[in-house]
């Protein structure tokens, strides 16, 4: 179990306190000699320095948001259950009012500062009688007085020394809100508001018929906004500088259903400068060549559902979860629910070269049915320009945030901020149709029903909808991750051993619950959709769910492949058509001139044999070359 303690700040022994029994997050104020701490379910406590005394202090509560959870049933991965809230028997609207993930004392111990959801509030706390417990869900009608300081959401709230700011940041921004400032506003708006009505008071009594000609507009009440301050950190991007050629390989272009037998690819730092058949092609007198007669080559594989989620606050030099997927070919990620904003930062370190590992994207943390309750256009705008204006992330998760109307005004503000969303499937059918309707362009896990017939197949592929199935994870029935646990020798795997630690390969590998006879898998008619979608010419992706980092990308295109598609169009939507659902084909996703050289290099015919894009020789993601045997 873990361990309050403290350290001298010149070294020395470790104390140890006490048993940390639930409780985190130590600060401390100017006027007492206590330690101030979280806990889930009695808020802000203090005890003293040996351990004694507990004292709770306030309990908060914020908003009731729309409150619904996907099934995974008990198979669910103990350790995201915190991050991907679940329920046992679907997703239902229940209406849970929201606790804070952290309450924080002000330095002069009258206020508390509560970070619910990602908003900041800031609460008088009583100091006398039964310990309070409050809603700031609205402030205005608090049991005491309290003040919403955001408006699209903060993180790392903190107090100034004087308690008399606030800081938070957001994106590269630093906010800092003046409480002293805000009353004063408060009250002069206040005041203004009541001349307002008493002049019409005496307008109404000087003339009996005078019509309100404000009667249909509806004024925006101005509010109070902290101070921003932009901070740009310029950094290199990573590009190599050089020459190469690959020469005299099996070229599957994903441009239709081109193969070059016999072809070369001609590489200028990151692009790739000309594609043809062997010898058309002018060398370059200082390029590097590397014979690749015999091998196959492919475009980098994008998987367009992959949770690769690192280590949270402090951040490590290097995640081995994105070297596994690198020496998988997996070149370009994109992860649609992060669960925090520390892949963005590690997004940033890949790009400018100081970490090695596939391209990240990622809609950042969900648009999450367990955050907010969206009560209008303007108020989804706000939510979402945090993805827009700060996180920079292109794309969003909506993630069953509400009922029709609201997740209308998702897309609806999405589109007008230039985000491009996708959904979770949520083991419902008839939401995933209206979510079709109403112009969601991407839709993450499998569809719910089989067989799927012909108006589906059609209006997703004339909608253009990108469908991502995750079969390693599929829904009504043993995941697919099963079927290939029990039938591979994946403890073995001498790759898999390398870049995967040994408590997160043997506690996947060694000992499973889980078998089951072919015919109980469902992945198979799944896939036998997904085969319809793309001879339909619908757009479909790979998404290996974090599952087994580097090879589940590979155990999910097979399943994927398993519903009668050919290798070929196996291998378009693991690139190519992956890059469509990601709005990347411009870049990516196929070998022509121009585009940025993602290229893998096999050294068997994956056209012959589908499960031989596994064996990969190199992987060259962004005209870096990698070792991949």
């Amino acid at each position: 179990q873990d361990e309050l303690a403290w350290v001298s700040a010149n070294g020395g022994n470790i104390t140890i306190i006490d048993k940390a029994k639930g409780r985190d997050l130590p600060h401390f104020t100017k006027t007492d000699n206590r330690i101030y701490l979280n806990h889930r379910s009695k808020g802000l406590i203090s005890i003293r320095w040996d351990g004694s005394d507990e004292k709770q202090h306030l309990k908060l509560e914020g908003i009731k948001t729309f409150g619904s959870g996907d099934v995974f049933g008990k198979d669910h991965d103990a350790r995201t259950s915190s991050i991907l809230p679940s329920v046992d028997d679907g997703w239902r609207e229940n209406n849970t009012a929201s606790s804070p993930s952290e309450i924080r004392i002000s330095p002069d111990a009258t206020h508390a500062l509560a970070k619910i959801n990602n908003d900041i509030y800031t609460v008088l706390i009583p100091r006398f009688g039964k310990t309070p417990e409050i809603s700031l869900a609205d402030v205005d009608k608090a049991k005491f007085p309290a003040e919403k300081l955001t408006v699209m959401g903060g993180e790392f709230p903190a107090w100034s020394l004087d308690s008399k700011k606030v800081h938070w940041s957001l994106g590269s921004s630093h906010f800092r809100y003046d409480l002293d400032a805000s009353k004063q506003f408060s009250d002069s708006l206040a005041l203004v508001k009541k001349a307002e009505k008493e002049l019409k008071e005496k307008e109404k009594e000087s003339d009996s018929i005078t019509e309100d000609k404000d009667k249909d507009e509806k004024k925006k009440t101005p509010k109070f906004k902290a101070e921003e301050f932009k901070i740009n950190v310029a950094y290199k991007r990573d590009i190599p500088q050089g020459t190469l050629v690959l020469k005299g390989g099996r070229i599957l272009t994903m441009n239709g259903q081109e193969v070059i037998e016999n072809g070369d690819i001609l590489i200028v730092n990151n692009r790739i400068k000309e594609v043809g058949v062997s010898g058309s092609i002018s060398i370059p007198r200082d390029a590097k060549v590397i014979d690749v007669s015999g091998k196959t080559i492919t475009p980098g594989f994008i998987d367009t559902h992959a949770h690769m989620w690192p280590n949270w606050g402090v951040h490590k030099n290097q995640i081995w979860m994105y070297s596994a997927n690198l020496a998988y070919g997996v070149t370009t990620t994109r992860d649609p629910q992060t669960g925090s904003t520390d892949v963005l930062t590690y997004a940033d370190m890949v790009d400018a070269g100081m970490m090695h590992g596939p391209r990240v994207y990622s809609t950042g943390p969900g648009v999450g049915f367990w955050a907010y309750k969206i009560e209008s256009l303007d108020h989804a705008k706000d939510v979402l320009r945090q993805y827009s204006d700060y996180y920079n992330t292109k794309t969003i998760k909506m993630y069953v945030v509400g009922n029709r109307q609201q997740r209308q005004w998702v897309i609806m503000a999405a589109k007008e901020l230039k985000l491009m969303p996708t959904t979770e499937g949520s083991l419902d059918f008839k939401l995933n149709m209206t979510e079709i309707m109403d112009g969601y362009p991407e839709h993450e896990h499998s569809y719910t029903i089989y067989p799927i017939y012909k108006d589906v197949i059609e209006s997703a592929a004339k909608s253009q909808i990108a469908v991502t199935p995750t079969l390693l994870v599929s829904y009504g029935g043993p995941w697919a991750e099963n079927y290939y646990y029990s039938r591979e020798k994946v403890y073995d795997d001498k790759k898999l051993q390398y870049f995967t630690p040994y408590e997160e390969l043997a506690q996947k590998s060694r000992r499973r619950p889980g078998w089951f006879m072919d015919e109980e898998h469902v992945f198979k008619k799944h896939a036998e959709f997904m085969n319809d979608l793309v001879v339909a010419g619908g757009i479909a992706g790979v998404g290996s769910h974090g599952q087994l980092q580097g090879l589940g990308f590979h155990w999910e295109l097979w399943s994927v492949a398993s519903g009668g598609m050919d290798s070929y169009n196996a291998l378009k939507v693991a690139t190519i058509l992956g890059a469509q659902a990601l709005g990347l084909d411009g870049d990516i996703g196929s070998i022509e001139k121009g585009k940025l050289a993602d290229l893998l290099i096999m050294n068997e015919n994956p056209l012959q044999n589908l499960r031989k894009n596994n064996t990969l020789n190199m992987v060259i993601k962004n005209g870096t070359v990698y070792k991949a045997d």
